[in-house]
């Protein structure tokens, strides 16, 4: 797994130009193993998710985040939902990149976008939505100290 900005940086979750955030994508690749397929040979649909939770924690990590060090502190970003749009099939052995960026920052809640090529063919777009929620499943306010510390930066796992 290899990952990669396609674009400049995102400056963490509140750029000072919001159209800069919108096109900003965070990409990675991944290898589609045998045991992700279906018995057509084709990538079982429910590894898509699997892959943009990956991609997801990989531009957190891009960004100075650490979904560990967030979880001892007694915060958790929780899934509230999620989205896949299937175009065409990837198979056992593909190399695919996995592309995803911040698109909302409201608060509360955390959107993202989702798109997954094989070279140059798009083969699945996505999106999620995440909350935050402290132990006692208490919906938090999304601060940069909340995700990144009090340093403002959760360090590398």
């Amino acid at each position: 797994m290899s990952a990669k900005r396609v674009l400049s940086p995102v400056n963490r979750l509140q750029p000072e130009d919001e159209s800069e955030a919108m096109s900003d994508w965070f990409e990675m690749q991944v290898r589609v193993r045998y045991c992700e397929t279906d018995a057509m040979g084709f990538l079982h649909h429910a590894n898509y998710f699997n892959y943009f939770e990956m991609a997801r924690t990989e531009l957190f990590r891009s960004l100075g985040g650490n979904y560990r060090a967030l979880e001892e502190r007694g915060y958790f970003l929780v899934v509230v939902k999620v989205e896949c749009r299937y175009r065409r099939p990837a198979r056992y052995d593909d190399v695919l990149s996995v592309r995803t960026r911040v698109v909302r920052n409201s608060g509360a809640k955390l959107e993202h976008e989702y798109a997954v090529y094989r070279g140059t063919e798009l083969l699945a777009s996505g999106t999620s939505t995440l909350a935050c929620v402290d132990r006692a499943g208490n919906v938090q306010r999304i601060t940069e100290e909340l995700l990144y510390g009090r340093e403002g930066s959760g360090g590398n796992r």
